[in-house]
């Protein structure tokens, strides 16, 4: 059986979309269940494009989220080097062995010489105009050209560029592991560029040649790789290896939450949500991108949420560690449809693994919020505050967002729980309770609750009917974790104090 070898090969064109995560963990995925090799590979051909910081950002974020590289760009390997740009002999080297055996050709023609070219098309109703079977033989190149017009244009080192020359009566054929056979007529694909003028290699015959040299046994990328994957299935025939051809599988798109187009940079911004995994300054513009890990987003959460991005296990189970993924992930369960970017469903997953995590670990995200605000917290009362507060929060930025009540006594009212529930008896009764739980020797949860139904029933108040009054004067708000708790963790002394200025500051309020 092949060893299963598979590869991330982004471009360092800016910050990695959260779609090219999910492609690194699919990836992952097959190699760790297979025992297998991952791979990093770096294409940066297209050195218009290169964005300094890019590649570090790439490491940066496969780090974050879990997948480690056995080989490749930042490890090594027995494939040395891993990046596109320090390899340009070899593509090369076979771009002439393509031209040596009939299956490709120099192309002299200038930008001048194309544009005539199209426009001749569009004129005769041709909608797409293209570089092909056909059109090639109206055009500069060495298949029009005498070998020594040929050899007098390489001396004088005209620019060139090096096509495939794709046969006009061709069906060619690709078993993709995710959408079965796919069947393309030669006639609908063009003479692409393999070798552009300034000697680096385009995708097309980089992927192949380095997917060969590095023995990947499965190709797993972006849908929007498939039209040219035919084109690929005639290169590793020309160049001899069809029986050494990854398996290719082409994942579905990512969609806008609405599901109506290609999930964007643009609607992410506009709906408020990150699309990169890590923040990210565009070192040109100066522009930045927030990042899921700093939006506060768990790395485990995550990576379960972009798992479900168009793969399901078959079951109703929801939850997976990366070991439970790597056991039950297969492509033949990646579905061919586009998957809705539900980012409620991200804040979801984000909730129950932080539910899942121990009240200790939990104390440590509400400990670094503290040191930012310039408060220290014993730990028993750091413990206290996650135990009452975990089921309701989704960031770890939330203990103290919805928490500050907890340590910063309220200024304010809710005005609209005050105009209904703080009235003439709530007043007598919270009158009452502060005056009794002053008296207090001892002060808990328990003792709170039983001393304030004492003073309800000495006035006759139903305790039910006074609770969110008493919440009201305690955190300022109408609702929020066990009031009880709440005055337990406060302490006996802050809640007579807090109680007090409620009803200083009510009073009025309440006549009026």
């Amino acid at each position: 059986m092949r060893d299963v070898r598979v590869r991330f090969a982004p471009s360092p064109t800016g910050a990695l979309h959260i779609g090219g995560v999910r492609t690194a963990l699919y990836n992952y995925l097959l190699a760790r269940q297979n025992n297998g090799t991952m791979i990093l590979r770096i294409e940066d051909t297209d050195q218009t494009r290169f964005v300094p910081g890019a590649e570090d950002y790439i490491l940066k974020s496969l780090e974050w989220v879990g997948i480690k590289i056995d080989e490749g760009v930042g490890v090594g390997g027995p494939h040395a080097p891993y990046r596109q740009s320090e390899r340009k002999p070899l593509y090369m080297e076979h771009a002439l062995r393509l031209i040596q055996e009939g299956n490709a050709y120099y192309a002299f023609d200038t930008e001048q010489e194309l544009e005539a070219m199209r426009e001749r098309l569009k004129a005769a109703g041709v909608d797409l105009p293209q570089y092909n079977s056909i059109t090639r033989a109206q055009m500069r190149n060495s298949l029009t050209l005498s070998e020594a017009e040929v050899k007098a244009l390489l001396q004088a080192n005209t620019p060139y560029v090096i096509r495939l020359k794709v046969p006009r009566k061709e069906e060619v054929r690709l078993n993709d592991m995710i959408r079965g056979w796919v069947m393309v007529h030669s006639s609908q694909i063009d003479d692409k560029v393999l070798m552009k003028s300034d000697g680096m290699p385009t995708y097309h015959l980089a992927n192949v040649v380095d997917d060969y040299l590095m023995k990947i046994s499965h190709v797993i990328r972006g849908e929007e790789w498939l039209p040219s994957a035919p084109l690929h299935v005639l290169l590793y025939k020309y160049l001899g290896w069809e029986k050494e051809m990854p398996q290719f599988a082409h994942l579905p798109l990512l969609l806008k939450p609405t599901g109506d187009g290609k999930l964007s940079k643009r609607d992410a911004d506009q709906m408020g949500f990150p699309i990169f995994p890590l923040d990210w300054v565009d070192p040109n513009t100066n522009e930045k991108a927030s990042g899921f890990r700093e939006s506060g987003y768990l790395p485990d959460a995550l990576v379960n949420f972009l798992a479900f991005l168009g793969w399901n296990p078959g079951t109703t189970q929801e939850l997976f560690s990366m070991d439970e993924l790597i056991k039950e992930f297969t492509v033949e369960r990646i579905g061919k449809a586009g998957a809705k970017f539900d980012i409620h469903k991200a804040k979801w997953f984000n909730q129950q693994y932080l539910r899942a995590k121990s009240d200790e670990a939990l104390t440590e995200y509400l400990h670094a919020s503290l040191a930012m605000e310039g408060i220290t917290c014993p730990q028993e009362k750091a413990l206290k505050i996650v135990s009452i507060m975990k089921e309701r929060v989704t960031f770890p930025k939330d203990f103290w967002e919805q928490g500050k009540f907890l340590f910063l006594s309220p200024t304010a009212f809710d005005e609209t729980v005050a105009a209904k529930k703080w009235n003439d008896e709530a007043v007598k009764v919270l009158t009452a309770y502060k005056e009794e739980v002053a008296k207090l020797a001892q002060f808990d949860a328990v003792i709170a609750k039983a001393t304030l139904e004492q003073v309800t029933a000495s006035l006759g108040v139903g305790t039910g009917k006074i609770l969110q009054a008493l919440r009201l004067s305690i955190t300022g708000a109408g609702a929020g974790p066990d009031l009880m708790m709440i005055m337990e963790i406060i302490g006996k002394d802050e809640v007579v104090k807090r109680i007090g200025f409620a009803l200083e500051q009510l009073k009025v309020k309440s006549s009026v």
